[in-house]
C-alpha cells in the first residue's frame, strides 16, 4: 500500500474514527512493528489502527512491540480508514515487583477439570492487605506455579500484573506458602503408655499422637475408636494434634460389594509367617469378574468360615475396595460345598494334642466350642465376703542379691445361696466385668465355672449390682470446671480437684453451673486414678468457710487456678498481699469458691481485692470474695464488638461484645472501663464481660477552617458577574442514550469550568 506522510497534516483530515473533534488523545499497545509502519491495539475500545513510523515522536530504535503509546486518530485521505498519528511513547505504571503475601479467597472449581464455557477460562481470587485495606485479585490455572491445586484459605505469595489491553490487575506466579489446616479422620490402631498411632482415612499411612493432644476422657480411649485430628510438622515429622473422638462407625476405609462372586484359590496363605513376609495380603484368588479374568489378594481376616483353604478350592466371596488407594481384595471368603463333595473329605472335632497322627484341613471352630470347663447358664446373686487385696510384699528385703520369689494374687470369696443352702465360691481379678473391683459387703451377680477334670468351682463374669452403703461414703464438693463431656469438683477442703464424667451426673446436666454444691462418691478406675461417681446437685452450703474478716485487703495473683493454667501441678491459686512501702506480704491460697464471680478468669499478675476466711474442716486461712481490679482503655469499637487494651496470655487485645456493656451505653475509643475476664472452655480464648464505663475518653476536636479560606469565602460575591460559574454543557447520557454519566474528555471553553 502506498502511503504519503504529507497527507496526515490536520489540513488533510476529513473524518474521525470516533466522531469526536481533533486533539483528543487515546492510548494503546504496539501490536505489530515493521520497517516503516505498524499497528496499534486500542486500550479503550475494540479497534486496531495503522500508523506510519514517521508519526512517532522519539527514537524509533527504542520502540518495541508491547510498548504503551499515546496518539491521535485521523483518517487516510485516500481510503477513509482511521489511522493513528502523533505517536508518543508513555511510561507504563510500574507495579511493585516484590512478592506479596496473601490468601486464597475463592479457589478454581475442581469439577470443571480446567475447562469452562467456550471462550472463558476458569478463575479464582486471592486477597492481600495493604495499609489496613483488603484488595482482591483474580488468577487462572496458568498463574499457579508447580501445577498444584489451591484451596480456599491457603496462604500464598504472588506478583501483580496489569493487562495492557484492559488495564485489569491480576495475580501471577502464585506460590503456595502454607496449606490450610484441615481436619483429618482415622481410627486408633495402637495405644502405648503415653502415646498412640492413628490409621489415617485419607492415605494408607499411620500417624503418631501424644496423649496430651487428646481432647476428652483418656481413660475411655482404646484401639478401634474413630477420631478426627489436625496434622502438624514437629521436628520434620508429621504428628496428629487436637485429637477428638467421633461417633463409632464414622470412619469407613473400604466399600464392600453387595454382589457375590465365585472363584478358585490360586495361592494359599503360608502356614508359618517369616520375618521377611511384608505382604499383609499373601493369598490369591482367581476369578472372572464381568468379562475379565482377575487375580485378587486376600489375608487371614478375609476368610469367613475359618476353614483351612487349599489351592484349587472353589469359593465364593465379596470384593472390598479401599477408598484411599482403590486397592481391591477378596473378603468374606466362604468355601463352597461342592469342594468337599469332590474331595470326599470327612471332618472330626477334637483338641490339638501331640500324637502320631497329624491333622490336616483344620477348621477353626467358634471360641468355646471345645473347652475343659463348663459354665452355668444360671446367674447367681451373692455378697462379697472377702475382697481381693493387691499382691505386694509388706516388707521388702534390703538385700539386693536375694532371689525374688514371684507372688500370686490372692483370691476373693463370695457368699451366696442355692436352693436355700448357704455356699461360698472363690473369684479372681481376671473374672471381673467392667474393671470395677468389688469391696467387702458389695452385692454382685455372677456365673459359676467348673473344671471338668477336678470339679473345682469359681465365680466368673462378676458384675457389681449395689455398693455397700458403709463403703460408699458420700462427699461434698463444688463444681470448679466444666468441659465438653467432663468436669472437675473442688473438694470441701478447697485444696484439690476431682475428675468426673457427665455420664456420672444424676439429674439435669443443663442446670449445672460453676460453684454449684454437689454430692459424690469416690472410686478408682484404670491405673488407680481417683474419680467421682454418682454426682448429685444438692442445696447450696457455705463454700467459703467461717469467720470471714471484715477487712478488705489488696493483693496480686502470683499463681492462678489450674483451670486457667493446666501446666501447673497445684490446684489452688495464690494471692500475695500488698504491704506499705511495696514490700511483699503474706500469701493466701484461693479456690473456685473464693472468687466473687465463679466464671472470672484470674490471670497471673492481676491486682485483686479480697477478704480472709477460715476453712471449717482444716482451719486453713484462705482468700475469699476475690474481686479483680481491672481498668483499661477501649481501643476500638466496631458494629457489635470491640477490643480493650488488656493483655491476656499471648494476646494484647481483649475481645468484648456490646451486649456485655452494662446500662446499654455506647462505648467510644479512649473510654476507660472495668470488666471481668471469662475463659471459653471450648476454644480456650478469653473475652471480657460485665463491661462498665468508668470515665469517658477525650472527644475529637473539630479543626477550624484556616483563615485564608475564611477570608476567601468572605470576599466571594455571588452576584458578581466575574465570579466563577458552573454551566451545564449537556445533560449526562449513557452509551445507550439513557440517563447516566459517560467518562470522556471535554474540550475546555473560555469561561466554562469542567
Amino acid at each position: 500500500m502506498s502511503f504519503d506522510p504529507g497527507m496526515l497534516h490536520n489540513n488533510g483530515h476529513t473524518a474521525y474514527a470516533n466522531g469526536t473533534g481533533p486533539g483528543i488523545r487515546e492510548t494503546g499497545v504496539v501490536e505489530k512493528l515493521l520497517t516503516s509502519y505498524g499497528f496499534i491495539q486500542c486500550s479503550e475500545r475494540q479497534a486496531r489502527l495503522f500508523f506510519h513510523c514517521s508519526q512517532y515522536n522519539g527514537n524509533l530504535q527504542e520502540l518495541k512491540i508491547g510498548d504503551d503509546v499515546e496518539f491521535e486518530v485521523s483518517s487516510d485521505r485516500r481510503t477513509g480508514k482511521p489511522i493513528a498519528v502523533k505517536l508518543l511513547k508513555i511510561k507504563p505504571e510500574v507495579l511493585p515487583e516484590e512478592r506479596i503475601s496473601g490468601q486464597v479467597v475463592s479457589a478454581i472449581p475442581v469439577h470443571l477439570d480446567g475447562k469452562s464455557a467456550p471462550g472463558q477460562v476458569p478463575t479464582g481470587s486471592v486477597c492481600y492487605e495493604r495499609n489496613g485495606e483488603v484488595f482482591y485479585l483474580t488468577y487462572t490455572p496458568d498463574d499457579v506455579e508447580g501445577n498444584i491445586h489451591l484451596d480456599t484459605g491457603d496462604k500464598v505469595s504472588f506478583y501483580m500484573d496489569t493487562n495492557k489491553h484492559t488495564g485489569a490487575v491480576s495475580a501471577r506466579n502464585i506460590q503456595l506458602v502454607k496449606k490450610k489446616q484441615m481436619r483429618c479422620q482415622g481410627v486408633v490402631c495402637a495405644t502405648k503408655e503415653a502415646f498412640g498411632f492413628i490409621e489415617r482415612a485419607d492415605v494408607v499411612k499411620e500417624i503418631f499422637f501424644h496423649y496430651s493432644e487428646f481432647k476428652g476422657d483418656l481413660e475411655a480411649l482404646q484401639a478401634g475408636d474413630d477420631v478426627e485430628f489436625t496434622i502438624k510438622d514437629r521436628n520434620g515429622k508429621e504428628v496428629a494434634t487436637d485429637v477428638r473422638l467421633l461417633p463409632q462407625g464414622t470412619v469407613i476405609f473400604e466399600d464392600i460389594s453387595i454382589e457375590q462372586f465365585e472363584g478358585t484359590v490360586a495361592k494359599v496363605i503360608p502356614k508359618v509367617s517369616t520375618k521377611n513376609q511384608n505382604d499383609p495380603l499373601p493369598g490369591r484368588i482367581s476369578a472372572r469378574i464381568g468379562f475379565t479374568d482377575k487375580e485378587l489378594p486376600f489375608g487371614e481376616k478375609d476368610t469367613k468360615s475359618k476353614v483351612t483353604l487349599l489351592e484349587g478350592d472353589h469359593i465364593q466371596f465379596n470384593i472390598s475396595t479401599d477408598r484411599r488407594d482403590k486397592l481391591e481384595r477378596a473378603t468374606n471368603i466362604d468355601i463352597l460345598p461342592d469342594t468337599f463333595n469332590f474331595t470326599k473329605e470327612t471332618r472330626e472335632m477334637d483338641m490339638l494334642s501331640a500324637q502320631r497322627n497329624h491333622a490336616v484341613r483344620i477348621k477353626k471352630l467358634p471360641k468355646g466350642t471345645v473347652s475343659f470347663h463348663t459354665q452355668s447358664e444360671q446367674r447367681f446373686v451373692g455378697t462379697v465376703e472377702k475382697e481381693i487385696m493387691s499382691a505386694t510384699a509388706k516388707n521388702a528385703s534390703p538385700n539386693k542379691n536375694k532371689e525374688k520369689v514371684p507372688q500370686e494374687s490372692e483370691e476373693g470369696v463370695i457368699a451366696y445361696e442355692d436352693c436355700g443352702v448357704k455356699l461360698t465360691v472363690q473369684y479372681h481379678t481376671k473374672d471381673l466385668e467392667g474393671g470395677c473391683h468389688p469391696q467387702a459387703g458389695d452385692k454382685v451377680e455372677f456365673s459359676i465355672n467348673e473344671v471338668k477334670r477336678t470339679g473345682q468351682q469359681s465365680a466368673v463374669s462378676i458384675r457389681v449390682l449395689n455398693r455397700n452403703a458403709s463403703n460408699a461414703k458420700r462427699l461434698h464438693g463444688f463444681v470448679a470446671t466444666l468441659k465438653d463431656n467432663f468436669g472437675f469438683i473442688e473438694t470441701a477442703n478447697h485444696d484439690q480437684e476431682i475428675f468426673f464424667h457427665y455420664s456420672e451426673m444424676c439429674g439435669d446436666l443443663d442446670n449445672l453451673e460453676l460453684g454449684d454444691t454437689v454430692e459424690y462418691t469416690l472410686s478408682k478406675g484404670k491405673g488407680n486414678k481417683v474419680s467421682a461417681e454418682k454426682v448429685t446437685k444438692v442445696a447450696a452450703v457455705n463454700g467459703i468457710g467461717d469467720d470471714v474478716s471484715v477487712t478488705v485487703m489488696m493483693g496480686k495473683v502470683i499463681r492462678p487456678l489450674r483451670s486457667v493454667d493446666p501446666s501447673q501441678t497445684e490446684y489452688q491459686g495464690l494471692i500475695e498481699t500488698s504491704e506499705e512501702g511495696g514490700t511483699k506480704g503474706q500469701n493466701y491460697p484461693f479456690g473456685i469458691m473464693g472468687m466473687a464471680n465463679k466464671a472470672d478468669c484470674l490471670q497471673k499478675g492481676e491486682l485483686v481485692k479480697f477478704q480472709i476466711c477460715t476453712v471449717t474442716q482444716t482451719g486453713q486461712k484462705m482468700a475469699c470474695n476475690v474481686v479483680p481490679q481491672r481498668r483499661a482503655m477501649v481501643e476500638c469499637v466496631k458494629d457489635q464488638f470491640g477490643f480493650i487494651t488488656y493483655e491476656v496470655g499471648e494476646s494484647k487485645k481483649l475481645f468484648f461484645h456490646v451486649k456485655e456493656v452494662q446500662d446499654g451505653l455506647e462505648l467510644q475509643t479512649g473510654d476507660e472501663v472495668e470488666f471481668s475476664v471469662v475463659l471459653n472452655q471450648r476454644t480456650g480464648k478469653c473475652s471480657a464481660c460485665n463491661v462498665r464505663r468508668v470515665s469517658e475518653g477525650p472527644k475529637p476536636v473539630v479543626t477550624p477552617r484556616p483563615d485564608r479560606l475564611v477570608n476567601r469565602l468572605k470576599s466571594i460575591t455571588l452576584d458578581d458577574a466575574s465570579a466563577p460559574r458552573l454551566v451545564i454543557v449537556r445533560q449526562p447520557r449513557g452509551p445507550d442514550n439513557s440517563k447516566g454519566f459517560n467518562v470522556e474528555r471535554k474540550t475546555r471553553q473560555p469561561g466554562v469550568i469542567d
